[in-house]
This record gives C-alpha cells, sequence and structure tokens, in this order.
C-alpha cells in the first residue's frame, strides 16, 4: 500500500502526504452485486485514520480538522467505507479517494464573513412599503368625531 497523497488546496498548498504506516485497511464481506463469490470474497473496504498521531497535520491542522469531522469520528479516528465496486481492489482505490476528500475539505480554513450594507435603493424601498402599509392601516380606522 502506497503513501496517501492529498491534492493541495486552500489550507494546505503543498497537499498533504499520510504515510502507508499509518492508515489501517479492514476487509469484510460486501453485500451487493458479486454473483456466486458473493458470499465468499472479502471486497468490502474500512480504512481508518487516526487524527490524533497522524504525522501528515501539523498541530493548527490538526485541532481544524478534529473539529470539523468530529460528527463523523470515534475518539479521534476517521474511518471511512467502500463498497461499491465487486472488486476489493477497487473498493481500496474508492476508500482513499474519499479519505483524502475529507481530509482536503477538513483543512480548508473557514470562509470570512465581510458585513454588508442594504443598498441606497433597498432602503428606499423599504421606506415606501412601510409608507404604502401604514396608508393602508390609517384608511381602515374609524372615522373621527371631526
Amino acid at each position: 500500500m502506497d503513501d496517501l497523497d492529498v491534492t493541495p488546496g486552500p489550507g494546505a498548498p503543498r497537499g498533504l502526504r499520510v504515510p502507508a504506516g499509518e492508515l489501517v485497511e479492514q476487509f469484510s464481506r460486501s453485500s451487493g452485486p458479486g454473483g456466486q463469490g458473493v458470499n465468499t470474497a472479502d471486497t468490502r473496504v474500512q480504512l481508518s485514520l487516526d487524527l490524533a498521531t497522524t504525522t501528515a497535520l501539523d498541530d493548527g491542522l490538526r485541532a481544524r480538522v478534529l473539529a470539523r469531522l468530529a460528527p463523523r469520528l470515534s475518539g479521534t479516528v476517521l474511518t471511512v467505507v467502500a463498497s461499491e465496486h465487486r472488486t476489493q481492489l477497487r473498493n481500496r482505490a474508492a476508500a482513499r479517494r474519499r479519505l483524502a476528500e475529507l481530509l482536503r475539505e477538513a483543512v480548508t480554513p473557514p470562509a470570512v464573513r465581510r458585513p454588508t450594507r442594504p443598498t441606497r435603493g433597498s432602503r428606499r424601498r423599504r421606506a415606501e412599503a412601510k409608507a404604502r402599509r401604514s396608508q393602508v392601516k390609517q384608511l381602515r380606522r374609524r372615522p373621527g368625531a371631526e
């Protein structure tokens, strides 16, 4: 098994490389297509990575990834399962792609929100709508004693 390469992107301009020794693969029987070999072939792949001990992440990235992926984690271990293909080799590749995609999305920094102000036209339209509404309500009132 080779190292897992995560393509460069925001948060990791040079990409990430997860050493093969840190990835844990487990195989089991998969449901779905397979014909006669469906009950004998271990084609389902479960790929795990312990985010707390991996050397691919520095401390800042590790904190960001752990926070972003918290709902998916079991402790600090991120697990990805692939069973959509009929062969173990294709499922291994699919699991590796999925893990790399999750890591790439998790290391991206959060978007900075720039506060905006209402435009002059939207403020004018709002004032006109309020004036129209006020006029409608005034016309509904009972006439005075004048």
